[in-house]
């Protein structure tokens, strides 16, 4: 008896030991927390109000250039298509106003002191642009340069956009007068 108690303790001993032998499984160690992925912040809600004079600025900034027609001044998002341009063919003595699309409806533009619709014609390149010509001394390119900071280019199906006014309107104009 004594035999096979002894039999009995060796092989529970070697049954232990051999399972201190064996590795036990570890838990893996937590998956890391993606990172947050940055995203635009999405514009500011803002109740739509009667005047214009409150609405939000259209994104963008102005731009002045000198090429072989004239001066242009363009307003967009950098690195994208202007939105707005505003051109002198010094040759013609012509300014012309020209927004990004294809529709051919009357641009409605509205400053602090005028409201005044001026029709289009389209560019015929690409991008599309639709474009009203104006004299040099038109009263309409005064008063989008100094409208009291922003002034507004409406169109029917093309949308509405609220424009800065900086320096680069009046200083368009001022090169195709001379």
């Amino acid at each position: 008896m004594r035999a096979t108690h002894r039999l009995i303790m060796t092989i529970a001993t070697s049954g232990a030991l051999l399972t201190a032998c064996v590795p036990q499984p570890v838990a893996p160690p937590p998956a890391p927390s993606p990172a947050p992925v940055a995203r635009p912040a999405p514009p500011p809600v803002i109740a739509a109000s009667s005047d214009w004079r409150d609405w939000p600025l259209t994104p963008g900034t102005w731009s002045y250039r000198q090429d072989g027609r004239g001066s242009i001044a363009l307003f967009g998002p950098a690195g994208s298509d202007a939105r707005l341009t505003l051109r002198c063919d010094a040759d013609r003595r012509q300014m012309f106003l020209s927004v990004a699309g294809s529709i051919a409806a009357p641009l409605t533009v509205r400053t602090t002191s005028l409201t005044r619709a001026v029709p289009v014609q389209p560019t015929g390149g690409a991008p599309a642009y639709v474009a009203a010509v104006l004299a040099p001394n038109d009263g309409l390119l005064d008063a989008m340069g100094f409208s009291r900071g922003r002034f507004v280019i409406q169109q029917a199906g093309g949308g509405t956009l609220v424009i800065p006014t900086w320096a680069e309107i009046e200083r368009v104009t001022e090169d195709c007068r001379g």
